[in-house]
This record gives C-alpha cells, structure tokens and sequence, in this order.
C-alpha cells in the first residue's frame, strides 16, 4: 500500500539517469573512467536529438540501475549546444523510468504540465522519451523514459533501460 490516493498513483518506476551535458565526450568518458572508474555501458550518436551520448555506471553493477549520460553536442544547434553556451558544461536533466510513456505523458498533461514533445521521441538504445518542461519542473528537465521491448531491435548487452 502507497497511502496515495487513487488518483496520485505513482508513475515513475525508477530513478533511470543522470544526464549532465560536456563539451567533448571523449574527455568527459577519460575522466570519468580514469578518476572515478566508471565504466561505459553503452555509447552511441543520436542524430534526432543532436548528440553524441554514453551511459557510465559502476563496474559490476546490476542491470537496471540508475547511470550516468554524458551528452556532447553534434553540433551548434543542437539543444546540448544551446544548454552548453546558456549554462556552461554540468547536470542537464534528471530521467526518471515508466512503464508506458504515452501514458505518463497525458497523465502529466491532464495534471497541468507541459511536455516538450507532442509524442514519445527515439532515445539512447532503442527508449522511448518525452520531457517535462522545466518551468513546469521546479527548474529541472525531466526525461521520462521507456525502456525498449525485447523485440525492438536493441543489441544485446545494451544498457537498454534508458533514454
């Protein structure tokens, strides 16, 4: 039992990542790897979205955990670009995991809130995502993220879970 009421079920599963925006991927990989010996999980270029991304987390750790994404920009328009020039490198958005984006999402906009997309969007390893507006967010982007079907294609030993 919650103790919330009907109407205030949870929607979010898991904490999934952390993305924090860098100007150059290779070197915020090295460092992250070198000094806090994170390993990479998962790395792979997004071109819908303008980014070059890898997701880091422990050695060893359990699949399904929450990680780390390291988002570097493809090019000046990108939105990392932007977030780059407006606020400098650091955390760009808090991703949480949901079983059914579309799902959350309306319930979300029925709750008053504002999502950037209109529709889920394609994210790291096969996700599908959607973002809460920030404004909407106490000032943080939430990235709600579901996790691809066994069926969609992903490769085997992709981080999967995450967007």
């Amino acid at each position: 039992m919650t103790g919330l009421p009907d109407d205030l079920t949870p929607l979010l599963l898991a904490i999934d990542h952390v993305g924090i925006a860098v100007p150059d991927l290779d070197a915020a990989i090295a460092f992250h790897r070198e000094v806090l010996g994170l390993e990479v999980l998962h790395e792979e270029t997004n071109a819908e979205q303008g980014v070059r991304e890898a997701m880091l987390g422990p050695a060893g750790a359990q699949p399904g955990g929450a990680v780390v994404q390291l988002l570097a920009p493809t090019g000046p328009e990108s939105t990392i670009a932007k977030f780059i020039d407006r606020s400098g490198p650091g955390l760009q958005q808090l991703a949480y995991r949901v079983a059914d984006v579309e799902a959350v999402s309306a319930t979300l906009r029925e709750r008053g809130l504002r999502l950037l997309y209109d529709g889920p969007r394609r994210g790291t390893g096969g996700s599908r995502i959607n973002f809460v507006h920030p404004k909407d967010a106490g000032g943080v982007l939430i990235e709600l993220v579901e996790p691809p079907s066994t069926d969609s294609g992903a490769v085997p030993g992709d981080r999967g879970p995450v967007g």
